[in-house]
């Protein structure tokens, strides 16, 4: 079980976002609804993450990396990458590995010319990273 936070970069991500066991949490709120966002990540508002964490450990179901970021994964992201190994910490093995959170968040994501995704698809099911 994961016990600990480490930060991945945008290049990194890119290299991994094929492998099926790889799940990107997007947590921004309404910024995701018209800022875009990365190809077939999961969208769980921090504002409601917290009760929601339940329904992020059955949607990552048969994933073992979980990559979190807000905006600039400077508060929100690394908030709820911790509250979220709290919780694994309290459940039985979920088989999560890995608990990361991208440098820089989505702004630097954007910035670094990586592709963005912008349907409005709940989960989006776009997966050309």
């Amino acid at each position: 079980m994961a016990r600990s936070l480490s930060y991945i970069t945008p290049s990194q991500l890119i290299s991994i976002t094929r492998n099926p066991k790889i799940a990107i949490i997007d947590v921004r709120d309404e910024e995701r609804s018209y800022d875009a966002h990365i190809a077939g990540s999961l969208h769980f508002p921090s504002d409601t993450f917290s009760e929601r964490l339940p329904d992020l450990l059955r949607s990552v179901r048969g994933r073992d990396t979980l990559v979190f970021h807000c905006a600039l994964s400077k508060v929100r992201g690394p908030s709820c990458a911790r509250l979220f190994l709290d919780y694994l910490s309290e459940t039985k093995d979920a088989g999560i590995k890995n608990v990361m959170i991208l440098e820089r968040g989505f702004n630097g994501w954007q910035a670094a010319g990586r592709p963005v995704c912008r349907c409005t698809d709940a989960p989006c099911k776009t997966h050309d990273v």
